[in-house]
């Protein structure tokens, strides 16, 4: 009986180390990063154009980052706007549009960098002047 107690432990141990690594790979992370507007050339912004938050959202799936809004739901970031992406640990690099917004669906590129360190900026639609917005972070 003690043999069996102890194949059990042995067993559950084993278990639960192989399944520890899915479950924390599977755990997505949010990175927000901010652009500032500089309407009418002003860098410093004004009253009525305020920071745009955005945020970077990993491990979803490997290798891909959703760029979309900060805010409740996903809103908040630029609608139609373009995000260029470099992969810093093999050199792979490309750019997206965000989704217009609209019939409800929040702005959102869903972009497949590959595994590594890549840095995101997110730049103005055309005709506007913005400062962009750029992160750097971490695919699994």
């Amino acid at each position: 009986m003690n043999l069996v107690r102890r194949l059990s432990v042995c067993a559950s141990v084993v278990i639960v180390s192989a399944l520890t690594p899915v479950a924390l790979a599977s755990a997505s992370v949010t990175i927000p990063f901010q652009i500032n507007p500089a309407p009418y050339g002003n860098p410093n912004g004004s009253f009525d154009a305020p920071a745009v938050r955005c945020v970077a959202v990993v491990g979803e799936q490997p290798g891909t980052v959703t760029i979309t809004g900060g805010k409740e739901d996903r809103w908040g970031c630029l609608l139609s706007s373009e995000v260029r992406w470099l992969n810093l640990s093999t050199g792979a690099s490309g750019s997206a549009r965000l989704s217009d917004g609209l019939n409800g669906v929040p702005a959102e590129a869903i972009v497949q960098t590959g595994t590594g360190q890549v840095a995101v900026a997110v730049l103005s639609v055309a005709g506007s002047i913005i400062t962009p917005g750029a992160t750097s972070f971490y695919v699994p």
